[in-house]
């Protein structure tokens, strides 16, 4: 009897222990379900054991009192009952959330300039899931100006539903889809250079975020061939005029449309082999400048508003190459307070090389970015040197040889130092 009962009671404590981590904070992850699943199958084989040894026990005659046995089994009965419980509800959950996000810290050394930490960003990003079919996902981008006040943006938020296996519907404000750089590649902890080509931050010649409709997805075609599309309507970019001259191109994403008129584009890209991919990109619509000399402008003329750029990316062994061109065009338009045009057009390639058992990184980058203001154009050679702590966690060391018009900042050479952590 003491016998059998020492064993229902060492069973149960197996299952208890076995049992916290269904009580701890769960994972929603295929190997904790998998965890869960076989530390269910062992909580109903001790129990199977247990009834075993009870039904033994009275065919022999050898128990005149089971009342403790029994219970014992009742105890080992509801623990597995609870464990397997839990197992099928994150197996089975229809709601799920997730915290993402990246973090950097920054330190530049600019020639002609006063060196500072210039860097301190934390963006996180949150994910909310219902079933298979919707998708919720906001990124908001929280850093420390120039001044020391804490700046918070919203870097994208959008409604994301699944149409099929090849299709997502998109609504909200979504990072353009236009090139490569943009939607996959600026995050701190991903980009491989310290810094982003010139051309492909604000005012620059590539957009940054729209707000609209997306659909985008991917098709196989046969076994290894598969190519990846993107297309949207949104709001069109904010014109700036100064000087009688049109001054630049605000792409930052808007919840109005300033002249009433839409911007259609889309991106298609192709890979003929898994870890090669071409991209073309493009877009068309109007724009109007709706800010001159700093101040507020309604009723001036819309202007046609095209976007054209090619990329590629491929990964050979512990070779990364990647490239982009990428351009806004901006018409003419009569009667404006900035009547001419322009186009603001950048390209660069780069080449990152792992050594030292992929814990060190080599990087060489060339761009050269070309604006109608001679202030802004720039050609630039980037070099570095990256240390991956862990796969999401980077230091890198970069140095920019920067040829712009003599005596502006796209003419300073720069030391940077950057430290970025992916979560």
């Amino acid at each position: 009897m003491k016998k059998l009962v020492s064993i229902g009671k060492a069973s149960v404590l197996f299952i208890a222990v076995a049992l916290l981590p269904v009580l701890a904070v769960a994972q929603s992850d295929a190997q904790r379900i998998a965890e869960l699943e076989a530390k269910t199958a062992a909580m109903a084989e001790a129990l199977t054991a247990l009834q075993g040894e009870l039904k033994q026990a009275k065919q022999d005659g050898t128990l005149a009192n089971t009342a403790e046995l029994k219970s014992e089994i009742v105890k080992a009965t509801q623990y597995a009952q609870r464990a397997e419980k839990a197992a099928n509800e994150w197996k089975n959950s229809t709601a799920v959330t997730h915290i993402a996000g990246y973090a950097a810290v920054g330190y530049t050394d600019e020639e002609n300039a006063m060196d500072s930490f210039d860097v301190a960003n934390f963006n996180p990003i949150y994910h909310f899931q219902y079933g298979d079919r919707i998708l919720w996902e906001s990124e908001l981008e929280v850093n420390v100006g120039d001044d020391g006040q804490t700046e918070v943006g919203l870097e994208y938020s959008t409604i994301d539903i699944f149409l099929n296996d090849y299709a997502v519907l998109v609504a909200g404000k979504f990072i353009s889809p236009l090139g490569q750089f943009r939607q996959n590649i600026h995050p701190s902890w991903i980009n491989k250079s310290v810094s982003a080509p010139p051309g492909f931050g604000h005012d620059g010649a590539a957009p940054l975020t729209d707000v609209g409709l997306q659909i985008r997805g991917g098709v196989p075609l046969g076994e290894q061939v598969k190519i990846t599309y993107s297309g949207f309507v949104a709001n069109g970019p904010r014109l700036e005029g100064e000087g009688g001259e049109l001054h630049g191109i605000d792409t930052d994403g808007f919840a109005s449309d300033a002249d009433d008129e839409k911007v259609f584009g889309g991106r298609l890209s192709i890979l003929p082999l898994p870890k090669l991919e071409i991209g073309i990109s493009g877009a068309f619509g109007d724009a109007a400048i709706v800010e001159n000399d700093g101040l507020g402008l309604v009723g001036d003329p819309s202007r046609d508003y095209q976007v054209f750029g090619v990329d590629y990316a491929y990964q050979w062994g512990n070779f990364d190459f990647r490239g982009e061109y990428i351009e806004q065009d901006v018409g003419n338009a009569a009667g404006s307070v900035a009547s001419k045009g322009g186009k603001w057009a950048t390209w660069y390639t780069q080449t990152a090389y792992k050594f030292g058992d992929a814990k060190w990184e080599g990087v060489v980058r060339y761009a050269d970015y070309d604006s109608p203001h001679g202030d802004e154009t720039q050609k630039q050679w980037a070099l570095g040197i990256n240390y991956l702590l862990t796969p999401n966690a980077i230091i890198k060391l970069g140095y920019e040889f920067n040829d712009g018009l003599a005596g502006e900042k796209t003419d300073n050479d720069r030391l940077l130092i950057q430290v970025a952590y992916g979560y």
